[in-house]
């Protein structure tokens, strides 16, 4: 027999889970924590998927976290801010199994696993003004983790911290973290807090070769690799699932997997749950699923290149579908292109520098089109709806001098580091003024200079009459609290040189989906449950239906899912009983 049909292992288990993002890895300690023999199979050499590269936030209301600091929601607030906010795309059965679970799911992590969290409470809703909103306590972050902490050999599995979302190498985590270093060299007690971690970290570079203090996502996968090997679960790398097994009545009994030595035939008693990251890094289809990418390579994502769409394509072949009936098909990011000087190019998501005072974004027009400090999936919708037709969809992030040295633009990094680099590199556009600015960037001279004009008008008495930048929360706990003008989101451009980074469409994953119901089992043609068969991360169609009302709706979703899944194949009822100790770490 050739490669392709002789097994060089047959195994079985009661729940084999195909991919190790935080969906999956959810789904995986929560069985295992049940008494579940579990198998996770993960195409690529480490674990963590688009997640160990994110800022591993999650929203979550009612967490439990929220609770113990006092605020208790009714679970028709955010029902209603979702209903409000997701419109058409609003799946009652899907979106009340998701609030009603995401507590008890951060419960179990936190109190029954090595995942413990942080609070945000001061982490908004992104649209302020939908009835419902958030004002903080809806989202949880893992609590950063020493990497030493995490044994050797479940460390090998980790995939580490994105370069273009780290200094250094080093990440920083979203909070007092985060702004220790940007009012570094505005405040002594800053300044020593980010000493602290800087020489922390040379000292793991010079004995470890890498950062060991994790935080955000690569935290969340660490601790849920930690408590998955505590649980026992078996946890194969470099090892694809190339297709499902049936019966003769339809059900899924397992699948053959491609490991490192050969196929393996696996039998899985209780069910296989799909979580292998959705198709963004497939070309093929972004070119048919993604709007304004007629190629599929007008798009750039964080993901990682093995999300290829193979739940997908799994699910397809026993029956199911995917759900093309989202507000979009994809989780976007506005990103920019890293020139590096070994030739590669690095992807850099603009997450916190659209929102801080002093910076807008415009069109090749010279226009502003949009509020710069909502949400990043909001700022690329916009983007790619007000390019006309025939035109490539990007834009560019303008600033001046002052904005430069306190904040990031990018990639670059405000005072002291230096921006000659990516000055040199053609990554930061530098005109002494806005009208030679505009002519490196091929942006209308004379509009850009009327847009800026108004807008630092404006800007001065803290408004925004166009786009009511600085008037949610959201938008002011993405500005500057230290900011000498009226609104903590808007400042004047008034001093040269002026600065510009070119924005382009990118994503952090795929929201289209496997139809699923509110269980998470994969339904048929005919809404019938595929017996054994789930999907949850992005391999399931996102419970918010292509929509992006706040922060951590990827991960959310995925882990709560995951948990749900995992719950229902190994048969369990009720919920869990919230209230034990946390283990600690």
């Amino acid at each position: 027999m050739d490669r392709a049909t002789a097994m060089t292992e047959t195994l079985s288990c009661d729940i084999l889970v195909i991919g190790g993002g935080a969906g999956g890895l959810a789904a995986a300690v929560t069985a295992a924590y049940h008494g579940a023999k579990v198998i996770v199979a993960e195409k690529a050499a480490v674990c963590g998927g688009a997640t160990a590269w994110s800022g591993g936030w999650m929203w979550a209301p009612r967490n439990p976290l929220a609770v113990a600091d006092g605020i208790d929601e009714d679970i028709e607030l955010p029902r209603s801010y979702l209903r409000h906010r997701l419109g058409a795309n609003f799946d009652a059965d899907k979106v009340d199994a998701f609030l009603t679970e995401a507590p008890q799911m951060v419960g179990f992590f936190h109190d029954k696993t090595r995942l413990q969290f942080v609070a945000g409470t001061a982490i908004a809703d992104i649209h302020g003004d939908t009835p419902g909103a958030g004002t903080g306590h809806r989202s949880v972050a893992p609590r950063p983790i020493d990497a030493y902490k995490i044994p050797a050999a479940v460390r090998a599995k980790l995939r580490w911290q994105l370069y273009e979302t780290s200094f250094l190498g080093m990440g920083i985590m979203a909070g007092p973290d985060l702004q220790a270093f940007l009012h570094a060299t505005r405040s002594p007690k800053a300044f020593a807090h980010a000493a602290r971690r800087v020489s922390r970290h040379i000292v793991d570079l010079a004995t470890a070769r890498k950062g060991m203090q994790l935080v955000n996502g690569t935290a969340l996968i660490g601790r849920l690799l930690t408590s998955a090997d505590e649980y026992g679960v078996d946890i194969r790398v470099s090892t694809p699932a190339r297709r499902l097994t049936t019966d003769p009545s339809g059900a899924v009994t397992g699948a053959i997997l491609d490991g490192p030595d050969g196929p393996i035939a696996i039998r899985a008693d209780q069910g296989v749950i799909l979580a292998t990251g959705g198709f963004p890094s497939n070309v093929e289809m972004r070119k048919r699923h993604f709007p304004r990418t007629p190629t599929g390579l007008e798009h750039w994502t964080l993901a990682p290149d093995t999300a290829t769409g193979d739940g997908i394509t799994l699910a397809e072949s026993v029956g199911g579908r995917l759900d093309t009936t989202l507000a979009s098909p994809v989780a976007y990011c506005p990103v920019s292109l890293v020139p590096y000087r070994n030739g590669k190019t690095g992807v850099f998501p603009h997450i916190l520098d659209r929102g801080k005072p002093g910076v807008i974004g415009v069109l090749a027009s010279g226009k502003r089109f949009v509020n710069e400090a909502n949400g990043y999936h909001d700022y690329t919708t916009a983007m790619i709806d007000a390019v006309p037709e025939g035109q490539e969809v990007c834009s560019w992030l303008i600033s001046d001098h002052r904005f430069q040295r306190l904040y990031p633009l990018g990639m670059s990094k405000p005072r002291p580091i230096p921006i000659w680099p990516y000055v040199r590199s053609g990554y930061l556009v530098k005109g002494r003024t806005l009208a030679e600015l505009a002519r490196k960037c091929g942006i209308n001279s004379e509009q850009l200079q009327a847009t800026v004009t108004s807008f630092n008008e404006h800007a001065r008495r803290g408004q925004d009459p166009e786009y009511s930048r600085g008037t949610t929360l959201f938008n002011r706990g993405s500005g500057d609290p230290d900011n000498p003008y009226p609104n903590p989101s808007l400042a004047p451009l008034e001093n040269g040189p002026f600065y510009a980074v070119k924005v382009l469409p990118g994503s952090f994953g795929t929201f289209s989906g496997a139809v699923t119901d509110a269980s998470a089992r994969v339904l048929g043609d005919s809404n019938t449950p595929i017996e054994g068969l789930y999907a949850v991360g992005s391999d399931q169609s996102n419970v918010m239906g292509g929509h992006y009302p706040a922060g951590g709706i990827n991960i959310g979703p995925a882990m709560t899912f995951g948990y749900i899944a995992a719950r229902h194949a190994t048969g369990q009822s009720g919920t869990f009983r919230l209230g034990h100790q946390p283990q600690g770490q």
